[in-house]
């Protein structure tokens, strides 16, 4: 069995989702400040009509946030039925890996903050923490933003 994976960067970490997730992957555009939103919501975004919300993927899992620069990728993906916005750094590769490559997160101490990754996958000497988006936005505040 095969594992179809974009990957893309956040800080200086590496991160990658399933492709079957994905919408588009468009450049940074300014998204609208709405009032009262979680710290991860920039804000929303006209996507050919449809209005999004746009996460911070990097404040969401607990990295500091970084001005979106003209480098940075909004991957447009739907999790839970819900359309979303993540701001990345910029996208890296879309990969074809067996899936045997994808690997257990190592427990250590509390794994609370691991319940968003669904495992490690090692390729060409990186560590590339493979997310799991259905998890990241169960249940999340976000939900009544999306399209």
């Amino acid at each position: 069995m095969m594992l179809e994976i974009i990957a893309f960067r956040l800080r200086e970490q590496e991160f990658c989702v399933r492709t079957t997730t994905i919408r588009e992957i468009r450049g940074w555009g300014p998204a609208t400040p709405l009032p009262h939103t979680p710290p991860d919501v920039i804000g929303v975004m006209n996507l050919r009509g449809l209005v999004i919300p746009i996460i911070d993927l990097a404040t969401k899992l607990g990295m500091a946030s970084a001005e979106p620069t003209e480098r940075s990728a909004i991957v447009v993906t739907e999790a839970n039925g819900f359309v979303i916005g993540l701001l990345v750094d910029g996208v890296s590769d879309i990969l074809t890996l067996p899936a045997d490559v994808l690997q257990p997160v190592p427990t250590v101490g509390s794994s609370a903050g691991l319940a968003h990754a669904e495992g490690i996958v090692a390729h060409d000497g990186k560590m590339i923490c493979f997310l799991n988006l259905e998890r990241m936005f169960q249940g999340s505040e976000t939900a009544p933003l999306a399209a």
